[in-house]
């Protein structure tokens, strides 16, 4: 007889959770959420899935993932029919708790309803089982929903407790994996908290980090679901009423905005800041100046104001602030 491993013993939810956040860096995040929910099928088995997030502002999804071959339209057809939705403010009134959609309307009159016949039917669903949550700060709102195709395939005790346990870890994962992602291909910002936004300033994706300075910085802003400040020019930091820096990189048709409490180097105009870079890399005043395009004089004036700003009185002191690991 084989003896019992340490793996057997492991409850099977918490190894997947487990997996969620060990495979963070293994999985492109375009493909993370497909593979969160194959994975997941494996636990409550299903046929489809949909996995979409969005703004409460609009109630409409900016990302949704589809699995086990729903067409791509499904997603609209599901938004269309909103207004005639039975199940959605019963899944409102319970955020991350699941709702099997049998519950809400009885057999007999949901297979019969104009929603059943406009959204499910035509794609082969009978059964559903959805769980939503809420980021009340940032606004925004995910739903996962699996779906069977066999009336008879009813959702059973084992099947929601499971659904009980695992979406908060898929959606945090799935963001904590988008913001990994992120900072390995994008420049990192010491002490930086970031966010993704649309060109309104509506957020799509919001470290909790970034959202503690807003509140810190910004208690008062009214709305609370998009940054309370213009977007800045694309890779140029900005300081925010001297409390803040900011800076934006493009993601597509998204920003990619980073904030971080100023140090003493982002208090320094542009032009500033290109000498401080130069001179600390030992540059001579002459070699500063042809490498920036100014004169030497200019390199030395500045580099005078700069000292004083700073309350540093040389070049050593003044590498130890551009370079303060080294």
């Amino acid at each position: 007889m084989r003896r019992p491993t340490p793996a057997d013993t492991v409850d099977p939810v918490d190894r997947y959770i487990a997996h969620l956040y060990r495979w963070a860096l293994s999985i492109a995040p375009e493909h993370y959420r497909a593979w969160a929910l194959t994975e997941w099928a494996k636990l409550v088995p299903h046929d489809f899935a949909l996995w979409g997030t969005g703004l409460v502002s609009d109630w409409k999804f900016h990302t949704v993932t589809i699995t086990g071959g729903l067409p791509e339209d499904f997603p609209r057809v599901l938004e269309e029919t909103r207004p005639i939705n039975p199940m959605l403010p019963v899944i409102l009134q319970n955020l991350d708790r699941p709702v099997d959609f049998r519950s809400v309307v009885p057999d007999a009159e949901f297979f019969k309803s104009a929603f059943y016949r406009r959204t499910f039917e035509p794609f082969g669903i009978s059964r559903g089982l959805s769980t939503a949550h809420l980021d009340g700060r940032s606004g925004l709102y995910s739903l996962l929903t699996l779906y069977r195709r066999d009336r008879d395939a009813t959702w059973n005790e084992d099947d929601l407790a499971r659904q009980r346990r695992i979406p908060y870890h898929l959606f945090n994962a799935a963001s904590h994996v988008f913001f990994l992602h992120l900072a390995r291909n994008h420049q990192r910002l010491p002490a930086a908290a970031a966010a993704v936004v649309d060109c309104e300033g509506r957020f799509h994706e919001a470290q909790p980090r970034f959202l503690d300075m807003l509140d810190e910085h910004f208690p008062d802003r009214e709305e609370a679901f998009e940054v309370p400040f213009e977007l800045p020019e694309p890779d140029t930091p900005h300081l925010l009423n001297d409390r803040l820096c900011v800076r934006c990189e493009a993601l597509g048709d998204m920003w990619i905005v980073h904030l971080w409490p100023p140090g003493p180097l982002d208090r320094l105009t542009a032009r500033e800041r290109e000498i401080v870079l130069a001179v600390s890399q030992g540059l001579s005043f002459k070699q500063a100046a042809r490498k920036i395009g100014v004169a030497p004089s200019t390199v030395a004036n500045h580099l005078y104001r700069i000292y004083r700003k700073l309350g540093v009185y040389s070049r050593t002191e003044l590498a130890a602030l551009v370079y303060p690991d080294d």
